[in-house]
């Protein structure tokens, strides 16, 4: 109720969004073709190219004042060849000195700099696309949208990093240059068709929005305007481009690497230093321009960041996120189930035991893409056997297909499979097999949900899961509902379950408010979530209510005040830390808890978490407090400690998990990154120093080197030079 009264109290004054109509017709631009290709400099209002090609330069602001004009003038330009795509910008700026970079490496976030991005839909679906963006020091940033980028509303991981929705770490082939002025700055992109995926055909119209962001004024702004909750995503919102008059342009990439490794584990009884060579490759192939097919031999990884450090302290999965670009490249494509809970394929299974180790991948295929308004993937892998920790030779394949329709609705399956490979291995299998849709309801609600059964020899009962979800979002109001269910049998072996055998209702309600000069607010977000699990006895494994609001102040700096009402039933004594065990019996508490942070654009800013209240019985003080600190562009740091300082029935204990990330941009390709961790609860310290000198999508020199520190010294160290290219065949 007291919930209710501020969302409505605080309503009487807060401001509206203009007299924008989100649901009318959208905003439409003609792509002009040219014979003559602009040189790519940064340059825009000199060049004859662009000169000739009539600007868009109406954005509408979603903050700080949302439906009004952009405060500064924008042009936005865009041409097409038959190879290339070309899109120019001049952002002007009334103070070009105050213009903000916080980060010159690739795919460094641009949401606390001075940045313009644009999204394409090239299939026209309303669901998917591709996002390309730049700061005024040209830094390149990429990534593909899946479904509009959602992903599941009601996050239970320590760790972010949801397969699909929007991917970040898909990385194209492109160029963009850029130049600072006393008129602001200005950029130019260069994408080569074969790099994204389309239908060719004449008079083909494609989804585009474009994004501004100002910093000094915390503004963000649109060409097609947005209810205050959505950003570049919404694609059902977003405009058109109409007049393409497109081609099948060719694609065929090969993608050798070279490797060399030296390592050394120091607790094996006779430490050795080890050395090994290794090449592979990957290969692209565009089937048509809308169909890819990808091949992978002997898959390395070497260059990728390992994981942060978790400490569980709790009786179900920790989960930890793809990192590997072959897998996130059109993950969102293969993802079906709910998120981070019920994830029906986990790639992460595909290479990696489960105790982490590394397991050798053969190689695989991977075709993906869209026919007409079908989405349609098929992934097949072949991993090697580890014969020190008994894993054999396994296939994982994976197939998946949506049908799209009408008002961002689609129904789709898919076929999930791990099959032993060689002698005794004819009941070595798991299967999952699933079906799950969406039904749009006009463009502020839908109608989502999955059913899922699986098959493994031995388990023959209960073997489903399944979710419902209903959603409403706009205008800042967000409500949302779900039940889900897994059956005591349901296995998905190459999927990631949070916790087995449980029935779930979940719901959310939240407003944001922007109110009227309002002691420098610029948005309120009051909001209730809640969350309860069952198992089939009808016994509540977990309960956990959240009452909160957010303080988002034009500054920067947000305030998030809420308190946490819980329930933990524990069916078995477990042991939560040395010698200290959770009995049996149902615990109900209460939380108080606070989050503050600072203007991120800062080169000084700080962010802190805590939680202070009833856990198990007793009480834990859990608090996390990480500084950022940046020079310029060029270097970011990030130092952060979370610390659990817990008081049992059954003992106490503490729990400390520190975290520190350098990163030097000597220039947007050429960089230095540090990550080093420390877990007091397995006296780990880890080091792992990254040093990249970038080609195209992500190629190039990678030197890596990896260390670990326990309570008797160094357990193992790692140093690996690795060399990649991309070669461009049809070119």
């Amino acid at each position: 109720m007291a919930f209710l009264l501020l969302c409505f109290s605080i309503n009487a004054f807060a401001q509206g969004n203009g007299n924008a109509n989100y649901a009318s017709e959208r905003p439409s631009t003609e792509a002009t073709t040219i014979e003559q290709v602009p040189v790519i400099d940064g340059n825009v209002r000199t060049d004859p190219v662009w000169q000739a090609v009539t600007p868009i330069t109406e954005l509408w602001q979603t903050q700080p004042n949302a439906g009004q004009p952009a405060s500064e003038r924008t042009e936005v330009r865009i041409a097409y060849d038959q190879e290339t795509f070309y899109v120019s910008v001049v952002a002007y700026d009334a103070n070009p000195k105050g213009l903000v970079v916080t980060d010159a490496r690739r795919d460094a976030s641009l949401d606390n700099t001075d940045c313009f991005m644009f999204i394409l839909d090239t299939y026209n679906d309303g669901q998917n696309g591709f996002v390309f963006g730049t700061n005024s020091q040209g830094v390149e940033y990429d990534a593909q949208v899946n479904n509009e980028g959602q992903g599941n509303f009601n996050s239970n991981r320590q760790q972010g990093g949801t397969i699909g929705g929007f991917n970040i770490n898909w990385d194209a082939s492109w160029e963009v240059k850029a130049e600072v002025g006393d008129y602001g700055w200005s950029a130019e992109f260069a994408i080569p068709l074969r790099t994204i995926r389309f239908a060719s055909g004449n008079d083909r119209v494609w989804g585009i929005n474009f994004r501004r962001n100002i910093r000094k004024s915390n503004e963000i702004a649109y060409w097609a305007q947005l209810p205050i909750q959505f950003d570049l995503n919404r694609l059902s919102l977003a405009g058109k481009l109409t007049g393409l008059n497109l081609q099948n342009p060719g694609n065929l990439k090969l993608i050798p690497y070279v490797l060399g490794q030296t390592s050394k584990d120091y607790e094996a009884p006779d430490p050795e230093t080890d050395f090994r060579a290794d090449v592979g490759a990957d290969l692209k192939y565009s089937i048509t321009p809308s169909m890819t097919l990808d091949l992978t031999y002997n898959t390395d990884f070497a260059q990728v960041e390992v994981d942060e450090q978790q400490v569980n302290l709790d009786r179900f999965n920790l989960f930890f996120p793809e990192k590997r670009p072959f897998f996130l490249e059109n993950a969102g494509l293969f993802s079906v189930g709910s998120p981070g809970e019920v994830d029906l394929f986990f790639s992460r299974r595909i290479g990696i035991g489960n105790a982490g180790q590394q397991v050798p991948i053969i190689g695989g295929a991977r075709v993906s893409g869209k026919i007409n308004k079908s989405n349609i993937g098929f992934l097949s892998m072949f991993t090697d056997e580890v014969e020190d920790a008994g894993i054999q030779k396994n296939n994982f394949t994976v197939a998946r297909f949506n049908h799209e329709f009408a008002q961002r609705s689609y129904i789709g399956g898919a076929f999930i499979n791990r099959a032993g490979m060689g002698e005794g291995t004819e009941d070595d299998f798991n299967r999952v097999f699933a079906a799950d849709g969406r039904f749009g309801i006009g463009k502020k609600a839908q109608l989502s949900g999955f059913y899922a059964q699986s098959v493994t020899p031995g388990i023959e009962e209960q073997t489903h899961s399944f979710k419902f979800q209903s959603q409403y979002e706009w205008n800042g109001l967000d409500l949302n509902a779900a039940y889900t269910e897994v059956g005591e049998g349901f296995n998905p072996e190459v999927g990631f379950l949070l916790r087995s055998a449980f029935r779930k209702p979940e719901f959310r309600v939240l407003k944001q408010i922007r109110p009227k000069n309002f002691i420098g607010i610029l948005e309120l977000r009051p909001h209730v979530t809640y969350r309860g699990y069952w198992d089939f006895d009808g016994f509540q494994q977990t309960g956990f209510l959240h009452v909160d609001n957010h303080w988002e102040f034009k500054s920067g700096m947000e305030v998030h005040t809420g308190i946490n009402f819980t329930t933990e039933g524990v069916t078995e004594d477990f042991e939560i830390s040395d010698e200290i065990v959770v009995p049996v019996g149902t615990y109900r508490h209460r939380e108080a808890q606070i989050v503050f942070f600072t203007n991120q654009s800062k080169p000084v800013s700080i962010n802190i978490r805590s939680v202070m209240g009833g856990f198990f019985g007793g009480t834990r003080k859990a608090n996390t407090v990480a500084l950022m600190l940046r020079l310029g562009e060029q270097f970011n740091s990030e130092f952060a400690l979370s610390n659990n300082d817990i008081s049992l029935p059954g003992g106490n204990f503490t729990t400390n998990v520190f975290r520190s990330r350098l990163a030097y941009a000597f220039t947007p390709r050429i960089y230095l990154q540090s990550l080093i961790q420390y877990n007091s609860v397995v006296k780990l310290w880890s080091a792992n120093v990254r040093f990249g000198l970038l080609q195209q999508a992500n190629t190039g020199l990678f030197l890596v080197w990896n260390e670990n520190h326990n309570e008797l010294g160094i357990s193992n160290r790692s140093i690996t030079i690795k060399y990649s290219r991309m070669f461009d065949v049809l070119k």
